[in-house]
């Protein structure tokens, strides 16, 4: 059932976010000190700069994660208002 507000109450898989942000900051910890050990300015440039976005990412979802459940409701809070009983809103 869609009850219109779906925008507002969307949830984000923030646990999910989280591991491939560490999946993604140990890649590219590893990718900038293999290309900095051979001397591959480009490729060194371009793992530093996805793991700034990686660490900027892990810090935004630690963040919303300690904020609780504003940001991520339990299993238990439903993802919009339940149906009333009342008339729908759209009639085909």
């Amino acid at each position: 059932m869609r009850t219109g507000n779906e925008p507002s109450t969307a949830r984000s898989p923030l646990r999910m976010r989280l591991w491939l942000s560490l999946w993604g900051m140990i890649w590219a910890a590893l990718g900038l000190a293999a290309f900095v050990a051979t001397g591959r300015v480009g490729w060194a440039t371009a793992c530093g700069v996805l793991l700034v976005v990686t660490v900027t990412d892990l810090c935004f979802v630690v963040r919303h994660l300690r904020q609780g459940p504003r940001y991520q409701p339990g299993r238990d809070v439903p993802p919009y208002e339940p149906d009333r009983g009342g008339r729908a809103r759209y009639r085909r």
